[in-house]
């Protein structure tokens, strides 16, 4: 999966020298200094030659980040300083000697999207003219935004990397459906990647309780599949069930109420007296939106 990340996702510039039959897990043992001697076990780091000389070897990064982070760029240049250490120490290089070329992703999966800085000179107070600019750090990362990336060109997209990608963004029951028969007929192509096979099989689980699925998940993606079938039709016949005791417009708005505390928790009153308040066709977009949405503003949320 490394190598469809870099070649589908880092422009080809960055992969078309990468020889990734050579590609090897490193096992980082960093250490920062004497005041802590904490292993950062977390990093992920493969290695890999070059095809004009494969004798050189460039070294990837891969830091997986959650939600923004506005030093991401500080932590980089601390995380490459500390790499090129280990390096020197188990290589033994003497002065003189030649350091291996660095790239750090970082893969975001975030719902709000990235805004953080990706160069840290845009971080440092100095002005455009500044002398001092010349002795200032440059160093950056390649951010790889999960979420930004547009839904129907990762459709188009047939590898396991665009559908870790996919699964990484809001679906609808139906949506994830659709996603989760790609996920599982990858799998049943590929039978040997087990490791990669829990990955997704988790980011499925984490999926389903985006949706609202509170009972029991089961641990086997086909499982998975047939309970998703399930959770869609049990939407379905909360909101026609409701529209058929109450009349359209009150029922759907009492269906929406119902799939808010579902998957959110309470609803407040004054969120009863917007819903209530709504036309049909409102009513309807909320609900479209609750069915995916990772939190409650974003139902609600204006479109830009």
């Amino acid at each position: 999966m490394v190598e469809e990340l870099v070649r589908e996702f880092v422009p080809e510039a960055l992969a078309a020298d990468l020889d990734f039959s050579g590609l090897q897990r490193v096992n980082p043992k960093f250490h920062s200094g004497r005041r802590s001697g904490r292993r950062r076990e977390s990093d992920v780091i493969w290695r890999l030659p070059t095809r004009e000389d494969t004798d050189i070897y460039l070294y990837l990064l891969i830091e997986f980040q959650s939600r923004n982070d506005g030093w991401m760029a500080v932590r980089t240049q601390i995380y490459q300083g500390l790499l090129w250490q280990q390096i020197i120490a188990e290589r033994r290089l003497k002065a003189g000697a030649r350091l291996p070329p660095l790239l750090l992703l970082v893969l975001y999966n975030g719902v709000k999207r990235w805004k953080a800085a990706t160069d840290i000179r845009q971080l440092i107070a100095l002005p455009p003219n500044s002398p001092l600019w010349p002795w200032q750090p440059q160093v950056r990362y390649y951010l790889l935004d999960m979420g930004a990336c547009h839904r129907d060109e990762l459709t188009r997209r047939t590898s396991v990397a665009a559908l870790l990608f996919r699964l990484e963004q809001p679906s609808s029951s139906e949506e994830l459906k659709e996603l989760v028969d790609e996920v599982v007929g990858w799998f049943r192509q590929h039978p040997d990647y087990d490791d990669l096979r829990q990955l997704f099989t988790e980011l499925v689980r984490r999926a389903f309780i985006e949706l609202g699925e509170t009972g029991p998940i089961p641990e086997d993606l086909l499982e998975m599949k047939t309970n998703l079938e399930g959770l869609g039709k049990t939407w379905k016949r909360q909101w026609l069930a409701e529209g058929k005791a109450e009349g359209e417009l009150e029922g759907k708005a009492a269906a929406l109420v119902w799939l808010l505390a579902e998957r959110f928790g309470t609803v407040t009153p004054s969120l009863h007296e917007r819903i209530s308040g709504a036309n049909l066709v409102t009513l309807e977009r909320w609900f479209k939106r609750a069915i995916a949405a990772p939190d409650l503003p974003s139902v609600f949320a204006q479109p830009r």
